[in-house]
């Protein structure tokens, strides 16, 4: 029987200095133990998706923890029998994730967290704990919703992301006078939706503690409909982060 592939998604925001340098190393440290996946580096922080040995997988956060700016890195499991990943990249880019807004800065400015268990309690209950109505606002792009999302969520029908902004007068309505908590596939394109959404005037907003994939791994499917998309091979993933399709290629 083959050896599972261990899958890690992790991202944070903090601040990056000497980054040719951080991008050899990490290249070097991912090469030497037979990593594929991605590594997106910028001044603002950092993102990657990795696959596997569990062995080599676990040596690598080791390693990588090791670094005072990773210490705490946050990571998401998910296991394949297959590497999801054709290559290794470790690339240098203006932001972790675009949206074009340098005045939004997560690492200083973050917006509440709502943990996956207490959103649950929520979306049981039919209201926050504070009696008001909970609306979901789906950040990620149409072609991810089309997978699958929760139920009743709100729809801003992006293209990319970069567009979050723009989009916004167009689902106000919808948003007013409830309890707002975004959501997305990890949690980083959150971190800065929700900061951006306080700063347009919005009140009572939130961002879901690491996404969907957190979510799923605490609180299975309820009130989820469908599958969540990843981008890698595996495509989507079911509520126990199991591939439910593979990428045609």
């Amino acid at each position: 029987m083959d050896t599972p592939t261990l899958n890690i998604a992790a991202y944070k925001f903090v601040t990056l200095t000497d980054l040719p340098t951080l991008r050899s190393e990490l290249l070097s440290l991912s090469q030497a133990h037979a990593l594929k996946g991605t590594i997106l580096l910028a001044h603002e922080g950092i993102n990657l998706f990795m696959a596997g040995s569990e062995s080599a997988v676990r040596a690598f956060l080791a390693n990588i923890r090791e670094r005072a700016p990773f210490a705490d890195l946050t990571v998401k499991e998910s296991w394949s029998d297959e590497q999801p990943f054709g290559k290794l990249l470790v690339k240098l880019k203006k932001e972790i994730i675009p949206l074009g807004r340098p005045d939004i800065d997560p690492a200083r400015d973050p917006a509440p967290r709502v943990a996956p268990q207490d959103l649950k309690r929520w979306l049981d209950q039919g209201h926050d704990d504070n009696g008001r109505q909970v609306v979901l606002l789906d950040t990620r792009n149409t072609y991810e919703v089309e997978h699958g999302t929760f139920a009743g969520a709100v729809d801003m029908n992006l293209d990319v992301f970069r567009n979050f902004g723009n989009r916004l007068p167009a689902v106000a309505d919808a948003l007013q006078n409830k309890t707002i908590v975004s959501f997305c596939t990890g949690g980083i394109r959150c971190e800065k939706a929700a900061p951006l959404m306080l700063k347009e005037g919005f009140r009572d907003v939130y961002q879901l503690d690491g996404g969907i994939l957190k979510y799923f791994e605490e609180c299975g499917s309820a009130h989820f409909v469908g599958d969540c998309y990843v981008f890698d091979e595996r495509a989507a993933l079911d509520s126990d982060l199991v591939a439910t399709h593979e990428r045609k290629v």
